[in-house]
């Protein structure tokens, strides 16, 4: 459980760095992503959560 809450706490230290290094651009990238069909934004969801998998595994792999 310790090391799952560390997980979530790097996670959101990433999610939250471009909000804080760049709000002004961040609106502009929300609102882009507003304008993108559902189609390709769910593509876009898979390559992230597939590439996040892949890190993973040669991660752990690496033990």
């Amino acid at each position: 459980m310790k090391f799952f809450l560390c997980v979530i706490g790097m996670v959101m230290i990433v999610e939250g760095l471009p909000y804080f290094a760049s709000p002004a651009k961040m609106k502009e990238m929300i609102q882009m992503i507003i304008g993108l069909e559902d189609a390709n934004l769910r593509k876009f969801g898979f390559f992230l959560m597939l590439t996040g998998l892949l890190i993973v595994f040669f991660a752990m792999d690496g033990r």
